[in-house]
């Protein structure tokens, strides 16, 4: 392992995956490009929690894009944060609200945006989207154009 980095998940073999909500899981690392704007993108297709009120599973898919300023999250302690909602009880919106609050606190980017995509239960899909733009910066006029201007043309919805 380099030893610029302070990484302890990635290439850890032995990680026990948390079965409770833990942002303390997280992990950062240096952002090499800071006077680059760049999206950086994860797709997590297994994202799982449960509802609050009936304690059923509820999936979805969760799209986390963000512009890093000084800091950057490392992808397997990401994994593992998600993976510590699996029972976690909350609404849709609350979970993506949340990861979204996590890592703005973990790593304070020019922006970021997180959207759930849910499967449907009980014949409606929910998919939540919250953003942020760092106050002051050229980003918080950003976050409220994606926002307004966000999902005018849905994709075509086939029951995922």
């Amino acid at each position: 392992m380099r030893e610029d980095l302070d990484l302890n998940l990635l290439g850890n073999q032995n990680v026990n995956y948390s079965f409770s909500y833990d942002p303390e899981v997280l992990e950062t690392f240096d952002n090499k490009h800071p006077e680059n704007d760049y999206f950086v993108k994860f797709n997590c297709p297994e994202f799982t929690s449960l509802c609050p009120i009936t304690s059923q599973p509820d999936f979805a898919t969760i799209y986390i894009s963000y512009v890093p300023n000084i800091k950057m999250v490392e992808s397997k302690s990401l994994k593992l944060y998600l993976f510590s909602f699996r029972n976690h009880g909350d609404f849709h919106e609350d979970c993506m609200n949340i990861i979204m609050k996590d890592l703005i606190k973990l790593m304070d980017p020019k922006y970021i945006e997180v959207w759930g995509k849910f499967t449907p239960r009980g014949g409606i899909s929910i998919d939540p989207y919250c953003n942020y733009g760092k106050p002051g910066t050229k980003w918080e006029e950003v976050a409220f154009n994606r926002l307004t201007n966000h999902d005018l043309y849905p994709e075509k919805v086939d029951n995922r």
